[in-house]
């Protein structure tokens, strides 16, 4: 990428009128605004946008006033720290006035509105995300970013540490970013820092936490990020779980990813670098504050038996009925990248490999059947509502489920019959 960059060509979203007209608005009179960020980065890489940030030598108010003039809504979601989102054609477009950070906690930073474009550039994390472009989509770029982006070299702005101190989360978000858009080795300098900050990390919210690791977990393949993360004991101390657990599997889950269409599942990616024990899962769940879904998911897996790539379909079904076949599902898969990595080199692994697969098609396509008998037959039959009725009704369910739920239900009333009788 040459200095003269531009995303004009690249991003149709450029062209957008909406947005044309709120940078000219946001232009006038002397005052200056820009695309800012993540946008221009992804542009100039190919990748997808999903939101577009505008930095503006505008304060907020005067943001505001511009915004509304130019006959769009404008929500102050963050004016005190300079951020206003305008609402222009149905989207919303976070302008953030330029700003230097006067004071910072590793959490929160205190700032200070400014006109210099090359201080609010310095304040931003990393060399790729500190990019600007002009409406005609010129890139300016003020630290560097450009020759990192195309050598895929996630570098911080300035002295690592320093930049680290300012916010812990920034730990994460090196690697992740890593994770995202890094080739070969992180700077070196990054990891140095984020081995020595790391305690650091404690600092965090478990929502911050697990909001990072997840979107790390959701690249196309993070097994390098997590690798460094655990040579600098970042990993271990945000993921004590994985702990002499090992990150190996990570590989053989992408690959079969890869070749089979799974589309990168985090919390699958999860499940692989960490030990499939039930109490420990709910520990882990606690801590990070995972939400509800993700919490019984993990469980589920965890709860789990192993699978056996010999099982017969017939015994699997009566497993997947009595316990969660969501769980299953994930241990399946699983279990079949660890047998696909290993059957290079070993012909047992890629007779396990077809089993699991025959497996996990039949857990994938099974509907949890049924069963046909209710209270109400029962009192049909002449019994009361009681213990009685509910120890007969679980006897029926299991003799169903013993036959491969072939009983219908008039045997299965047929049987209720005379087992009524016998107790009366």
């Amino acid at each position: 990428m040459s200095d003269k960059a531009s995303i004009a060509g690249r991003a149709e979203w450029l062209a957008d009128a909406n947005l044309q007209r709120l940078l000219e608005a946001l232009s006038a009179e002397g005052e200056e605004a820009r695309i800012a960020g993540g946008a221009v980065r992804n542009a100039l890489l190919g990748e997808p946008v999903s939101d577009i940030d505008i930095a503006t030598t505008n304060v907020p108010e005067l943001t505001t006033r511009r915004a509304e003039a130019a006959g769009f809504k404008a929500v102050p979601t963050g004016a005190e720290h300079g951020t206003i989102t305008v609402i222009a054609g149905g989207k919303p477009f976070e302008v953030t006035t330029l700003r230097a950070d006067v004071e910072t906690d590793g959490r929160r930073a205190k700032v200070q509105f400014g006109r210099d474009w090359k201080s609010d550039a310095e304040r931003r994390d990393f060399t790729i995300n500190a990019l600007y472009a002009e409406a005609d989509g010129s890139v300016i770029d003020l630290v560097g970013g450009l020759a990192d982006l195309e050598s895929r070299t996630l570098r911080f702005i300035g002295d690592a540490e320093a930049r680290i101190r300012e916010d812990y989360l920034r730990i994460l978000r090196f690697y992740r970013f890593f994770a995202w858009y890094g080739s070969g080795r992180p700077d070196a300098e990054g990891v140095k820092a984020s081995a020595r900050l790391k305690d650091g990390l404690d600092q965090l919210s478990a929502e911050r936490v697990w909001a990072e690791l997840k979107k790390l977990l959701s690249a196309p393949d993070p097994s390098r990020a997590l690798l460094w993360m655990r040579q600098a004991g970042v990993l271990t101390r945000i993921l004590p779980e994985s702990e002499k657990w090992g990150i190996d599997a990570i590989h053989g889950l992408v690959k079969t990813e890869r070749d089979l269409g799974w589309e990168p599942d985090p919390l699958l990616r999860l499940a692989a670098i960490v030990l499939p024990d039930a109490a420990r899962m709910a520990g882990l769940a606690e801590r990070l504050k995972f939400s509800k879904a993700e919490s019984e998911r993990l469980l589920q897996w965890a709860g789990m038996p192993a699978p056996v790539s010999t099982w017969a379909e017939g015994a699997f079904a009566k497993m997947l009925y009595r316990g969660e076949p969501k769980g299953f599902v994930d241990r399946l898969r699983l279990a079949l990248a660890s047998a696909r990595a290993r059957a290079v080199e070993d012909d047992k692994a890629l007779m396990e490999a077809g089993g699991f697969s025959r497996l996990l098609a039949f857990a994938e396509k099974w509907e949890r059947p049924v069963f046909p008998v209710k209270g109400a037959d029962l009192t049909a039959l002449g019994a009361t509502q009681g213990p009685k009725m509910g120890d007969t009704l679980r006897a029926l369910e299991t003799a169903w489920v013993d036959s491969g739920f072939a009983l219908d239900r008039d045997a299965l009333v047929e049987r209720a019959a005379d087992s009524l009788k016998t107790i009366s």
